[in-house]
């Protein structure tokens, strides 16, 4: 499951309800740091065994990084997944013409508002003020630190690897460049994805540009793959031209604002339905059988 924010914005269920549907079916599920909820909540929700993974928009303070990662470690998240395209949020019109920017009034912040050295550094910032005596100001001051416009340069990535002793994971590569600067830098693993489209208006697919990322890296670090996958056959697709996995975003959240928990679990329960029925009709075993020998090129659009 791909990290997602803010999703009690499409259901009361929110994070909780699409950690346990995803917990239920062992799929992985990515803790955003702009969840409704916080951490240990989510693992409490999903008990001991669940996959977690946590997703990291980069703070500028290490301090409020190291507690952050301190956090997902003790929770038992495995995999730390830091985006890169996000350092700043996009020019998004549909957001803006629905005045929906939750963030600004605390929605969203839940990650940020219960970590013991943002309080603190926000106290010392305002005179003792907490999120809970000024919420606004305390939601400004956070995005400040989340979503700053503050670029690391990929030599900051020593940080991370001396804070988290587990894989790390680059989410947002789009060039078989980045790809490469990922791997001389140490990362684990790359997520080819261009943020659902919600960065960059009119950027290259992420599925154009994967057989290019794999063939410069994928022998040497883990490629995975995000964006636009809403079928199994479009999992397929990457798959067979060299992602070890995908993550599957939206149509796991339209599900949970239709129906909540169940809504979620239905949508990955049919994804993964969907994935072994197609696989059979393709004449595919198992995963390990797909290749790019699996597709043909029409248009060029790749096809099964």
């Amino acid at each position: 499951m791909a990290p997602i924010g803010v999703q009690s914005a499409y259901h009361e269920d929110g994070e909780l309800g699409t950690a346990r549907a995803c917990a239920d079916l062992g799929v992985p599920f990515s803790i955003s740091t702009a969840a409704s909820t916080t951490i240990e909540a989510v693992r409490g929700a999903v008990g001991e065994d669940a996959p977690l993974w946590f997703q990291l928009y980069w703070p500028v303070s290490d301090d409020i990084t190291a507690s952050l990662l301190g956090r997902a470690k003790a929770a038992g998240c495995k995999v730390l997944v830091v985006t890169l395209d996000t350092f700043t949020i996009a020019y998004r019109p549909r957001d803006l013409d629905n005045a929906f920017l939750p963030f600004v009034t605390g929605q969203g912040n839940d990650i940020g508002f219960s970590d013991p050295v943002a309080r603190r550094l926000f106290a010392q910032a305002t005179d003792g003020e907490t999120p809970e005596s000024q919420p606004l100001l305390a939601s400004r001051w956070w995005m400040g630190q989340a979503a700053s416009g503050h670029a690391r340069p990929w030599e900051d990535l020593a940080i991370l690897k001396r804070l988290w002793k587990g894989p790390i994971v680059l989410k947002g590569i789009q060039h078989p460049e980045d790809a490469r600067l990922a791997l001389r830098h140490g990362a684990d693993g790359i997520v080819v994805s261009n943020h659902g489209g919600r960065q960059v208006d009119g950027a290259v697919a992420s599925l154009d540009m994967l057989p290019e990322i794999v063939e410069a890296v994928g022998d040497q670090l883990t490629v995975l793959f995000d964006s636009g996958v809403r079928t199994a056959a479009d999992a397929i697709k990457a798959l067979s031209l060299g992602a070890k996995a995908v993550m599957i975003g939206r149509p796991v959240i339209f599900g949970l604002g239709i129906a909540g928990q169940k809504g979620a679990r239905h949508v990955v329960a049919g994804l993964l339905a969907d994935l072994d029925q197609t696989m059979g009709l393709a004449g595919v075993q198992n995963i390990q059988g797909l290749n790019r020998g699996t597709l043909r090129s029409a248009e060029g659009t790749a096809k099964l």
